[in-house]
């Protein structure tokens, strides 16, 4: 019987060899870029000399340029060779990549605050990232970071930073209120991998020092109003990406999941887990709509402090809700929001949006009954609009109103650089 098939064996094999021999690449050019570096480009491409030629892996090439922060957007063509081989030449548009910033809020007693700054995404035509910025949130803070994502090859690379917070912070217990003085210095290096297109892993930790300093309000004996101890944390990042941008325009989803371990050398501050994980969806609506949502599920170590991880904040998760009017241990937010865009010309996007944003935590040292406690529900719909440079990366500057509808609700204007999600 095994026989009747070797003919057929012979047949398939000799036009498998034929088909491939003729459909394979002798050649791969990269054409538009004069900041990024070519070499640095050719080693994330999977089409190389000698491939087959194969439809997917340049569409996965084309989406791997475009998620770099050097390029805005890359188109493909091939071209059949003199030698019966084929040319794939990748075409890119790239990004400005110095690039100031500057965010406005308000600080947690509804002052004035910012944070000015910049960032070069593209040092040395390799796509690394280094920035520095100053904030004024009551207090001074500054920062200094590098990421070199490609520095030991296409799936190696590191992230380095140095941070010295200091924010003036609401503390809750005993049903009050009290402000304190919170400090945050330390360094973290993380080391970066790729596995693969789609999944990537963050591994690394850090060592800093937490300080807090009574300011006003309410105070308790047990709760104490100096606290100045030294603590390091192991932090695991693992993101899975399967997004197709093009420009404003995002279609799929991606996950991230943060997992940390924080040690201390004090009681008052104990040590703890905590784990969160974003799940974003995009879908295109039309020519000019998009459909986005995420939903953070995040739990810590249950202990009942008034130091507890998790905050309520208009610029993490419930615009319009205010700064830091609540912390948990553990917390269930949804964000969702239509965008729309309103003006496409050349460089400029003009985008408008509406949203709802809706979270519950559970109450330090609580339960998960806390998640249905009205206490703890909040829902804010709202508007925004989006400016955006589309030749410049990350350039969105956004603005959002919200509008809480449930208990002791508030409302508020949060302005940012980025998309919300």
């Amino acid at each position: 019987m095994a026989l009747r098939f070797v003919p057929f064996l012979i047949l398939y094999s000799f036009c498998s060899g034929l088909w491939a021999q003729e459909h394979v690449v002798d050649t791969v050019k990269i054409e538009g870029n004069k900041r990024t570096k070519t070499t640095f480009l050719r080693n994330l491409l999977k089409v190389d000399s000698g491939t087959y030629l194969d439809s997917l892996l340049i569409q996965d090439d084309v989406t791997r340029l475009i998620r770099l922060p050097s390029i805005s957007n890359t188109t493909f063509k091939v071209e059949q060779t003199k030698d019966d081989g084929y040319m794939v030449i990748y075409k890119v548009e790239e990004n400005f990549t110095l690039i100031p910033f500057a965010n406005l809020f308000a600080s947690s007693n509804d002052k004035f605050a910012f944070r000015i700054g910049v960032q070069e995404f593209n040092t040395f035509g390799r796509n690394i990232t280094v920035g520095a910025f100053y904030q004024h949130d009551i207090f001074n803070s500054y920062g200094l970071s590098l990421r070199a994502p490609h520095l030991f090859g296409p799936k190696w690379g590191v992230a380095v930073a140095y941070n010295d917070f200091s924010t003036q912070e609401p503390v809750f217990f005993d049903n009050a209120t009290a402000n304190y003085k919170y400090g945050n210095k330390g360094i973290e290096v993380m080391g970066l991998h790729e596995f693969n297109f789609k999944n990537r892993i963050e591994l690394g930790g850090s060592f800093f020092t937490e300080d807090y300093q009574y300011l006003s309000g309410a105070t308790n004996p047990n709760v104490p109003q100096e606290l100045n101890v030294d603590k390091h944390l192991l932090k695991l990042i693992y993101q899975y990406d399967n997004v197709r941008y093009h420009y404003q325009y995002l279609k799929g989803f991606k996950s991230s999941l943060n997992f940390q371990y924080v040690g201390s050398t004090d009681n008052n501050l104990p040590e703890f887990l905590i784990g969160f994980n974003d799940f974003v969806y995009y879908e295109r609506w039309g020519d000019r709509g998009n459909w986005a949502s995420r939903a953070r599920l995040g739990l810590a170590s249950n202990i009942e402090t008034p130091f507890a991880p998790f905050t309520v904040d208009n610029n993490l998760n419930m615009r319009g809700v205010g700064n830091r009017i609540d912390r948990g241990t553990a917390a269930i937010v949804l964000n969702t929001e239509y965008r729309h865009t309103l003006i496409d010309v050349n460089w400029f996007v003009l985008q408008g949006n509406f949203f709802v944003d809706a979270g519950t935590w559970r109450n330090p040292g609580g339960d998960f009954g806390d998640f249905t406690d009205s206490e703890n529900l909040r829902v804010y719909p709202g508007v925004g609009l989006r400016l955006m440079h589309k030749r410049i990366f990350n350039a969105i500057f956004r603005i959002d109103y919200g509008y809480g509808i449930t208990k002791d609700a508030s409302n508020g204007i949060v302005f940012g650089i980025g998309q919300y999600f």
